[in-house]
């Protein structure tokens, strides 16, 4: 027994694991940050050649004074003096940009509401649900390009014959007669009896006479709601029907707070596109001002002075909105 015992141990070889170098692997989180990186490295690189000269050219233009003078363009430096016109002297600008700033107030959320709303019902199980999205997202490509132009030119043309079928008898809102659905003054007959003054009246009528540019401006935020509806995992709906819960308490204790990311993102987007929009009333001013003779100058400082505004509302709502944007956290 003992003689067995020795030769197994005898023959017994201890063997070492062979050590194999492994190559540290990234996180997913780094691999995400550089296919970002990657992602808007086309954007950075046409940024910094392209775009930034420019924007450094158009400041140093609203801060100076053009001569055109057989050298060519000379550039006066005149410190804020382009500015201070622009609050001070010219009176039309402040009053378009306080226009322009009471639209916006309405229709930016009337956007996030509407695209909210369609993107509820188009996310519901029905027959035909992918073409009703085709359906609605349609203005969007009609609003854009070459279309929009056309569009645009067929309503300026449309208003150049009804003013030039005036028979000058002195008939008011005939310009317009094809254009508004309903007219503040039918408003005002409706809610006489309500004793409701004409000011909300041409707000309501406002709204609804704005109904196709809303329709026309919510598709991609209606795209961006559906994506984040449908990232929501069915089985946590599941749940609060196990629990009993109402689809209203459901919505407001779930879906609102699961896609409250994507609101921030849509209420960004829509500052941005609205008041950057061909149709807005201050872009056009702007143009018009630079336009005129030696009104280069005068209109980049318009331009930057409602660049500054534009930034200063968007930092203001996002950090508003960004109070009540849920997070969901994944424990690692």
């Amino acid at each position: 027994m003992d003689k067995a015992l020795k030769t197994n141990e005898q023959t017994t070889v201890e063997v070492k694991p062979l050590k194999v170098k492994k190559r540290k692997a990234k996180s997913l989180e780094k691999q995400k940050s550089t296919f970002g990186w990657l992602f808007i490295l086309p954007f950075l690189l046409g940024f910094i050649l392209i775009y930034l000269p420019m924007i450094l050219s158009s400041i140093q233009i609203s801060f100076s004074s053009i001569a055109y003078e057989d050298i060519g363009q000379v550039l006066t430096w005149v410190g804020f003096e382009n500015y201070s016109k622009a609050l001070l002297e010219e009176a039309d600008f402040t009053k378009t940009l306080v226009e322009c700033l009471g639209g916006m107030a309405f229709d930016i959320p009337a956007i996030i509401i509407f695209s909210l709303f369609m993107a509820i019902l188009l996310n519901q199980d029905m027959k035909g649900r992918a073409a009703f999205r085709a359906i609605f997202f349609v203005p969007v490509i009609v609003s854009t390009g070459i279309i929009e132009s056309i569009d645009l030119q067929n309503t300026l043309a449309q208003l150049g014959d009804q003013v030039s079928n005036l028979n000058g008898d002195g008939v008011e809102g005939a310009v317009n007669a094809g254009t508004e659905i309903i007219n503040a003054i039918d408003v005002e007959r409706f809610f006489g009896s309500m004793k409701i003054g004409s000011e909300l009246a041409g707000v309501v009528s406002g709204w609804a006479n704005n109904v196709y540019n809303i329709v026309n401006r919510s598709g991609v935020q209606m795209l961006i709601f559906l994506a984040a509806l449908q990232s929501i995992s069915p089985s946590i709906y599941e749940s609060c029907k196990v629990e009993g819960a109402t689809g209203w308490e459901t919505f407001w204790k779930i879906t609102f707070p699961m896609i409250s990311p994507m609101i921030l993102v849509n209420l960004v987007y829509t500052i941005i596109d609205s008041f950057t929009t061909k149709s807005n009333i201050m872009m056009s001013f702007i143009t018009t001002a630079s336009n005129e003779a030696n009104g280069k100058p005068l209109g980049t400082a318009m331009a930057w002075l409602y660049f500054l505004i534009v930034m200063i509302i968007l930092a203001i709502c996002a950090a508003f909105a960004s109070l009540f944007v849920f997070y969901q956290r994944r424990e690692k």
